[in-house]
């Protein structure tokens, strides 16, 4: 009555004005809901799982007597139940039968929503709850499966006679009737970030060194193992999907492989990625098939409809899924999830439905080698019954091999008595139970919190999307790598490359990127990332070329060495010229030439070394050749100091 007063026009846009109340205060979970919350608003979350067709729901009857042929109404009908029904028509005064008038009558759309539990919320032993929801009017089609919800709306009860017949007393069955839907993706997650959260994140990005801090923070549990930790973090982070004019869809997501002995942690590596993720789905090779890593058609027990429901790869959507045992998957059930690797679609065409479902997901998957262990002798493919379509939509291999090694076996052995020794229960502390001292705090040192960890990646994956730009990185030299790779794989085996192993190297490179919350893609990003495509192609060949091949293509990795020795000459011409440059002024102004102190300041140093694409200047200020040349750093005033002497 308000909205016509104002714009007394209204009525030819919508006939209908619905007030929907967002942003309930109160959470509350599926498995939670209990008779104090029935006729109550709730706000629960979850996965939609299945979706109904939209029929039509009676809202306003009217009903014609079958005696006088007249009409009555219109009559209201508020629930989903069963719609009122006149006992005696008032003009003729008799008690007769009444039919529903269809056209005069007015209808409403009518979904029903099948909402699951999150497969991070489910306690362990527990199987996922569901409950139905039921949407109305505006809020029909708002979530497709596969997409993470939060609803808000009443939670209601109806008597249900099936259920009644088989338990022998009355039951009512619940569902939720909708007045708001959400999506709950990333960015609502980001949103949940204090501004507190923000300058801490925005503080530790401003670390140089913050790449090599994320991946020694990745699985702390977990002794050693740098290159499939530096494998995980960049699948975590992510770089930066393409849609080349709506046409051509370029994944963004980066695909990674474990395979290794029995007891090198790859379980391990699968459930840190499960907890650290914003959203994660676990599924291991024997207990998953092929539609329930992709998706299912069910027949919807009250329309009789085919409905569609999603597997773990659309549950996993813009996240991440996981699948242990990658090896012990039937060959047609792994050959469903080529198009999800690819495409990141699920195109479904059963029981006459044909659609295409999301599946933008990182796939990390571990396997074991043919007879239990890796031969070195043979190549990646021949220790692995995978296909070569399979094994190039990983971006990254990453071989564990259990190898004797006392030196490492000792250092190992000492890790995990040292973790076993700190590992004490919170029941014993709370009883006054001492923390033991830290051993080894140059292991701890530079580690970020597993918390502070989880909202960085949740904050660089909604905020940061790194830029390919041609001036930031060495274009030839990746045309060049290419080039090698293809000449090299034809000749060695191992697995081929293609032009796919291009595209993983710009995700590698935008993640690398992402792990700083940089703008754009710098060399060093790039060259991190083919580091890691080198190992990964290292790997997977033969040992007894492997020696050959690091020497091949050195020429395409950086060593810190070089690095350090390039720096060092720019800083000794530094310094010669300043030098030059005070003799002259000496010279000028009358004055004996004295012992004196050179200055550099550091910004001046910095400006040569971007000039060749060197970003960071903390190892090599750190490093022997820097202090065995002579030089020093004043941090506080950010010069470089080296005593000369009169000539």
């Amino acid at each position: 009555r308000h909205t016509l007063q104002m714009f007394p026009s209204y009525h030819t846009i919508q006939s209908e004005i619905h007030v929907r109340i967002a942003e309930v205060p109160i959470l509350d979970s599926l498995r939670d809901l209990r008779r104090s919350h029935l006729d109550c608003l709730v706000k629960v979350h979850g996965v939609v799982t299945r979706r109904s067709a939209v029929n039509p729901q009676l809202q306003l009857a009217h009903y014609t007597c079958q005696s006088c042929k007249r009409t009555q109404g219109p009559f209201r009908i508020e629930s989903a139940g069963e719609a009122f029904t006149p006992s005696q028509c008032p003009y003729c005064d008799h008690a007769t039968t009444f039919r529903l008038h269809p056209t005069l009558s007015k209808y409403r759309n009518f979904q029903r929503v099948n909402l699951q539990e999150t497969p991070g919320s489910v306690p362990p032993g527990r199987v996922p709850r569901t409950k139905e929801v039921v949407v109305t009017h505006d809020l029909i089609d708002i979530a497709r499966p596969g997409e993470e919800v939060e609803v808000t709306g009443v939670y209601e009860h109806k008597y249900d006679s099936s259920m009644t017949l088989k338990s022998g007393f009355p039951v009512f069955s619940t569902s939720i009737t909708a007045n708001h839907i959400c999506k709950r993706n990333d960015e609502s997650s980001v949103n949940n970030l204090t501004s507190e959260d923000v300058a801490e994140i925005l503080e530790l990005a401003k670390d140089p060194q913050i790449g090599k801090r994320i991946v020694k923070s990745i699985a702390p549990s977990i002794f050693g193992h740098n290159m499939p930790k530096m494998a995980l973090a960049m699948a975590l982070f992510g770089g930066v999907p393409k849609n080349v004019q709506d046409k051509h869809r370029i994944r963004g997501d980066c695909n990674v492989l474990l395979l290794g002995d029995p007891g090198t942690a790859k379980s391990q590596f699968l459930k840190y990625a499960e907890h650290t993720a914003p959203r994660a789905v676990y599924s291991t090779g024997k207990g998953a098939s092929a539609v329930g890593l992709t998706a299912s058609v069910h027949k919807d027990p009250l329309t009789k409809e085919w409905t569609l429901e999603g597997g773990a790869l659309v549950l996993a959507d813009q996240g991440v899924c996981l699948i242990d045992e990658f090896d012990k998957m039937n060959e047609q059930d792994r050959t469903s999830i080529h198009e999800a690797m690819e495409q990141q679609s699920i195109s479904i065409s059963k029981a006459g439905i044909v659609t295409s479902l999301q599946a933008r997901c990182a796939v990390i998957a571990a396997a074991n080698p043919i007879g239990g262990r890796y031969d070195a002798s043979n190549t990646l493919k021949d220790n692995v019954e995978l296909t070569d379509p399979i094994l190039q939509r990983f971006d990254v291999l990453c071989v564990l091999q259990d190898q004797v090694d006392p030196v490492a076996d000792e250092r190992l052995a000492r890790f995990v008595t040292s973790s076993h020794m700190r590992a004490i229960p919170a029941a014993d502390l709370a009883r006054g139970a001492s923390q033991p001292p830290q051993s080894r705090k140059e292991e701890n040192e530079g580690m970020i919190p597993q918390e502070l960890l989880r909202k960085y990646i949740q904050y660089a994956k909604c905020n940061c999307f790194p830029v390919l730009s041609g001036n930031t990185f060495d274009q030839e030299k990746v045309s060049s790598l290419y080039v090698a790779l293809r000449q090299e794989s034809a000749k060695s085996g191992g697995v081929p490359i293609a032009v796919r192993h291009i595209e993983s190297l710009m995700r590698m490179a935008e993640a690398h990127a992402k792990m700083h919350l940089r703008d754009y893609v710098r060399n060093d990003d790039m060259n991190a990332a083919i580091s890691v495509l080198l190992e990964s192609f290292f790997v997977s060949q033969k040992f007894s070329v492997r020696k050959s091949l690091r020497k091949a293509f050195g020429k395409f990795l950086v060593d810190e060495q070089d690095q350090n020795a390039l720096m060092l000459h720019m800083l000794s011409d530094l310094f010669r010229n300043e030098h030059m440059y005070q003799i002259i002024r000496m010279r000028q102004k009358g004055v004996e030439e004295d012992e004196t102190v050179l200055e550099i300041p550091l910004e001046e140093l910095e400006g040569k070394a971007q000039e060749r694409r060197m970003y960071d200047l903390s190892g090599f200020l750190k490093s022997s050749e820097f202090s065995g040349a002579g030089y020093v750093l004043d941090g506080s005033r950010r010069v470089i100091v080296r005593p000369t002497a009169a000539r």
